[in-house]
């Protein structure tokens, strides 16, 4: 790991908290209290093992490899910040994150590297990259708790269950799961609880079969049979995904099939299967909403603007405070102007007079699992900057010496 990612401000805060707090019990935010103004840090927030582990071997695969052209099949992470760093130290991009071609594979040849991010990707593109010659697994940095998902798919296929994806139908990991899924399963993919609802009625009958195939276009695996294949299902999702959405769409499928197949023979129709999202996506939105118990003024939120995990953090965020997403300090532009991301509507926005004026000024500060807190760091040294006659860093961090 670069030595750059690493946090001397909130690193140390995290550090501490672990430390005092080994089973992850205390979900409160740690207050910075410079006087003018207070930071509430989320308890969790930023770099998860999957992505330290993705971005270490993606810096070992150049270092082992300076006379190779080393190549990345997509983003390493949903990170503007990181990804850059990796092109400037020579790494090439194959795709972006929809798939779409800036390499054609009859460029690439044997003796290249390519690095599988952390995602992971679909048996067809494994399948490609192998036939080329090119060997998959040295560089592939595949979350764990990505594969748990395909392994948990593969044994609800086994078990002749269909297969439903909470998930967005076109971000990677998502494309990965339902290309892994649909080896062993017929699999169907909804990205919310209204279409949840949408399948609900094809397996009560509300919806014929040919409402299924236009609602779902695009989403189902091949030879996927409505009336077959909706009686024996069980739920997995992209591991990013809102912890409470998924519980929400599992609950609702296992009431339909309730109703149409009755208590008794419930088991023979729904897999009750345990939420396979991550525990860094678990620990990252419990400690959110530990910060939605603070008062404060708004909320800013560092991470890139296509990262899933990311949006819902700022989802959370939105239901309290004024909420500010930002890939990195130099969307601050001044204490009365900051440019930020609408991930509703997938817009940039500028906004005016921003940062209130009152004292203290109380601001909720976290960040998505594929931000170095390094970034986080940055943003409240920034914002920190704006104030007058603050208490010093070096006395606020006193309190997190950490005992050798």
């Amino acid at each position: 790991m670069p030595v750059y990612y690493r946090s001397s401000i909130t690193g140390r805060i995290k550090e501490s908290r672990r430390i005092t707090d080994p089973r992850k019990k205390d979900f409160t935010p740690t207050k910075l209290d410079f006087g003018s103004v207070q930071f509430f840090i989320a308890r969790h927030f930023g770099f998860c093992y999957g992505v330290e582990n993705a971005i270490e071997i993606s810096y070992r695969a150049l270092e082992e490899n300076p006379d190779k052209r080393v190549f990345l099949l997509s983003q390493m992470i949903h990170n503007q910040e990181v990804n850059n760093d990796l092109v400037s130290k020579g790494i090439q991009f194959i795709m972006d994150t929809d798939g779409t071609q800036f390499i054609e594979w009859d460029a690439l040849n044997p003796d290249d590297i390519v690095i599988i991010p952390a995602f992971g990707t679909t048996i067809e593109i494994e399948k490609k990259l192998e036939s080329i010659g090119i060997e998959v697994q040295k560089y592939n940095t595949t979350c764990p708790f990505v594969e748990k998902v395909w392994k948990r798919s593969e044994k609800l296929g086994d078990d002749q269950h269909t297969i439903i994806i909470h998930g967005k139908h076109n971000h990677e990991e998502t494309r990965a799961t339902f290309s892994h899924s649909s080896k062993t399963a017929p699999s169907v993919i909804v990205k919310n609880i209204e279409e949840t609802r949408k399948l609900a009625k094809v397996i009560s009958g509300e919806l014929s079969s040919d409402d299924f195939y236009k609602l779902f276009d695009g989403r189902y695996s091949e030879g996927f049979d409505p009336k077959q294949h909706l009686s024996r299902v069980g739920v997995v999702n992209q591991t990013t995904m809102l912890a409470t959405e998924t519980q929400e769409i599992a609950d609702y499928i296992k009431q339909t099939m309730l109703e149409v197949y009755g208590e008794a023979s419930l088991k023979e129709h729904f897999a009750d299967t345990r939420d396979t999202l991550c525990y860094a996506t678990n620990d990252n939105q419990d400690a959110t909403y530990g910060l939605l118990e603070e008062e404060a003024d708004l909320a800013i939120v560092v991470g890139g603007y296509n990262s899933s995990n990311t949006s819902h953090i700022v989802e959370l965020c939105e239901r309290k405070f004024p909420t500010y997403f930002i890939n990195s300090p130099n969307e601050i532009k001044s204490e009365g102007e900051i440019y930020h991301f609408d991930y509703h509507n997938k817009a940039n926005l500028t906004t005016k007079q921003w940062l209130p004026k009152n004292t203290p000024t109380k601001i909720v500060l976290t960040s998505g699992a594929s931000c170095p807190d390094t970034l986080v760091d940055d943003v409240m040294l920034k914002v920190l900057s704006y104030f007058k006659e603050v208490k010093p860093l070096e006395a606020l961090m006193a309190e997190f010496e950490i005992s050798e």
